[in-house]
């Protein structure tokens, strides 16, 4: 944790260190922060950026994985990724690094001062905000890594090296804090909170949304722990006592299709260094108008497989907004993917001819808002709860179907293109599936492709037997990577913690014995492998 408590530091004391142009200087000189200067007005912008950069644009070897991306035919292998062989050293930055919009420990430092700042001012509004900004990026390291530093993570006098909380134990307190929260917004008055309109680059203070959202993410912790929870109508019973609902619930068009409820950021990004959407400037140009990104290509299994663009029988027309036409296509082919892993041969199309994961479903502009929860999501949620008997009041198809619409229209596309897929394709129905539970995931599966790649592997893993997803009955079997080093090693279950805590938190690691990516699962993966 050495590497974490320089960090903490540095975010605490400073929001950005870097000279670079930023949104959220709050200082005249950067490198000079004043205490009085570092209000949870200041802070906030800058959180609700990074987290939505993070979920946005970090998450790509776990897109490979699920057979939404590979790589492009102007790359070679990516050894490490591809073989499932990952060590101490891969995706490290999830933990900690200590440079913008990284480590999800570097987030939560500067969440944990927000919080303790509006605590100490009584800004319970900000209280709020932080404590459901601190539930998402806690929740991404225990699906990641299990047992993580939580209670003790932020308490530097008193435990320099801390040691880990069980992830099971993490999700029940998170759980309490999400709580904690809606109460909080829900009590709270803007006169108490200033600057906020202003701050929340999210939902500019309306506690309603804000209350939608820490409802959405309690449900989406829920469902994560479905297959060992045991007090679920429990926990599901204090969400809706809460009276806000959740995100995207806030009503339907005459086509059926849900009011678009999700939370994005926007501080307003521009087309200028450092300052555009993360995911256009990650994905498809930077501000100089150049191509960024000739990695991430469409994966052929959900090109070919899940989408099946090529045949005259499929109605999922989500490729057109998923995926970019090919800047150069070879023989006609405007669409053009590759299967994960494979070893390519020089004369292999190259990034030119083949799709980007840029779609103009996903990248619209440099100025777009950034997502980071979208309601679509929040719907399908809701669905799969509806279908366990957690919820009532309509029926699961209905929910079902209402989310379908959704990430039709997320994406831009006409509401008749979603009442066609639901009406005839095969893959879209409902009635007809064995296992209602792995059709709301599949179809979960489907809408979030480019949008939460992570999201698609906790459902991966979290699912087995009847409700398993991607891996037979009405959805294609998933393939693994075809790299020729990857033996008989399968999709990763969890990842390696990094070598830093190997190398300043020793003792605390070693408690959690020794770790094997193929075999140590997350708490909530219990199924039969």
């Amino acid at each position: 944790m050495k590497k974490l408590i320089g960090v903490f530091f540095a975010a605490t004391l400073i929001v950005s260190s870097s000279c670079k142009k930023s949104f959220f200087d709050i200082n005249t000189n950067p490198n000079s922060p004043t205490d009085a200067a570092i209000t949870p007005a200041a802070l906030l912008p800058q959180l609700l950026h990074r987290v939505a950069a993070k979920v946005s644009t970090s998450y790509n070897p776990e897109g490979d994985w699920m057979g939404y991306w590979a790589r492009s035919g102007s790359y070679g292998p990516s050894t490490e990724e591809e073989s499932y062989n990952i060590t101490t050293t891969f995706e490290a930055d999830e933990w900690s690094s200590g440079a913008p919009n990284t480590g999800w420990f570097d987030i939560l430092a500067d969440a944990n001062t927000m919080e303790k700042k509006a605590t100490a001012s009584k800004q319970t509004f900000y209280v709020g905000i932080a404590k459901i900004i601190k539930s998402i990026g806690y929740m991404y390291l225990v699906d990641e890594y299990n047992n993580v530093p939580y209670s003790k993570a932020f308490d530097i006098v008193g435990n320099i090296t801390p040691a880990y909380d069980k992830g099971a134990d993490i999700y029940k307190d998170l759980l309490l804090q999400l709580d904690d929260a809606a109460k909080l917004i829900k009590a709270s008055s803007a006169d108490a909170n200033p600057g906020l309109t202003q701050a929340d680059i999210t939902f500019h203070g309306d506690p309603t949304l804000w209350r939608k959202l820490a409802n959405s993410q309690r449900l989406r912790l829920l469902i994560h722990e479905s297959e060992v929870l045991t007090n679920a109508s429990a926990e599901v019973a204090k969400i809706t006592a809460d009276g806000a609902g959740f995100l995207g619930d806030g009503g339907v068009d005459k086509n059926g299709s849900a009011t678009d409820e999700s939370a994005y950021v926007n501080p307003p990004y521009v087309q200028e260094d450092g300052r555009q959407n993360p995911f256009w400037d990650t994905f498809k140009n930077l501000y100089t108008g150049s191509a960024a990104n000739q990695y991430y290509r469409a994966n052929n299994y959900l090109l070919e497989d899940v989408y099946a663009w090529s045949s005259s029988s499929s109605y999922d027309t989500r490729f057109l907004y998923v995926f970019a036409e090919a800047a150069t296509p070879l023989n006609g082919n405007v669409y053009y993917g590759y299967n994960y892993g494979e070893l390519l041969p020089g004369t292999a199309p190259k990034a030119v001819n083949s799709s980007d994961v840029s779609g103009p479903g996903l990248a619209i502009s440099p100025s777009q808002p950034q997502w980071f929860f979208t309601s679509v999501e929040s719907l399908f949620l809701k669905a799969e709860a509806i279908q366990r008997g957690w919820l009532t009041g309509v029926t699961a198809e209905s929910a079902y179907d209402v989310a379908v619409k959704a990430s039709f229209k997320w994406l831009g596309a006409p509401d008749s293109e979603a009442a066609d897929y639901l009406a005839n394709d095969p893959k879209a129905n409902f009635s007809g599936a064995s296992s209602k539970i792995s059709q709301i995931a599949f179809q979960k599966y489907i809408a979030l492709a480019g949008i939460n790649n992570f999201e698609a592997w906790v459902d991966y893993r979290r699912l087995d037997g009847a409700d398993a997803i991607l891996k037979g009955g009405n959805q294609p079997v998933l393939p693994l990577s075809l790299s020729p080093s990857r033996g008989s090693r399968t999709i990763p279950l969890r990842l390696m913690y990094p070598q830093n805590e190997y190398n300043f938190n020793a003792a605390n690691v070693a408690k959690e014995g020794t770790i094997n990516p193929q075999t140590s699962r997350i708490f909530w993966d219990k199924g039969a492998r």
